[in-house]
């Protein structure tokens, strides 16, 4: 009987796909969805990317969620041409945008963070860190890798943003 369960979940088992982002945000494809993303949209969403990672040599959650977030779309039928989000980080994933020295010298370790954010770059989002959670967590806008752009806040970018017709979620 354990046999044959084994081999129903084996024969039932997925490999993730990265359609979009190469080495984050795996997804599982679904081919039997009826509810899907809509080819002729233009996805306008920007994202409140707040959670960070648990360790300092992890990549944060948020991020990797807006990875996730695109290879999604991208399975299930939007087409990435046509796909305009904003990130609006702050919070504990702050310290995900600080440069490779920065970041060494307070955890120890490198950034894991630097490689998911050329790709998202690459991918066209555009990156955005809050400054009031830079003071407060106490680092220099010089110390912000250079594919991250500085924003007088989260706050004022999502609203900005939703006033735009921008989707809200949140990571």
């Amino acid at each position: 009987m354990g046999l044959l369960w084994l081999l129903t979940l084996a024969s039932h088992a997925q490999k993730r796909v990265n359609p979009v982002i190469k080495n984050y945000g795996g997804i599982y494809e679904i081919p039997d969805a009826t509810v899907v993303a809509d080819g002729e949209v233009e996805y306008k969403i920007v994202v409140d990317v707040v959670t960070g990672a648990e360790n300092s040599d992890e990549v944060a959650w948020g991020l990797n969620n807006v990875a996730r977030m695109l290879n999604l779309h991208a399975v299930s039928g939007a087409d990435m041409n046509r796909m305009k989000v904003v990130l609006a980080i702050h919070g504990s994933a702050t310290y995900a945008v600080m440069d490779n020295r920065l970041f060494k010298k307070r955890f120890g370790v490198d950034n894991p963070n630097l490689p998911l954010i050329r790709e998202l770059k690459k991918a066209g989002v555009q990156l955005t860190v809050c400054g009031q959670s830079l003071i407060s967590r106490d680092v220099p806008v010089k110390n912000v890798t250079e594919e991250v752009e500085i924003a007088t806040s989260m706050l004022t970018t999502v609203t900005t943003y939703q006033l735009r017709g921008y989707a809200l979620l949140k990571f």
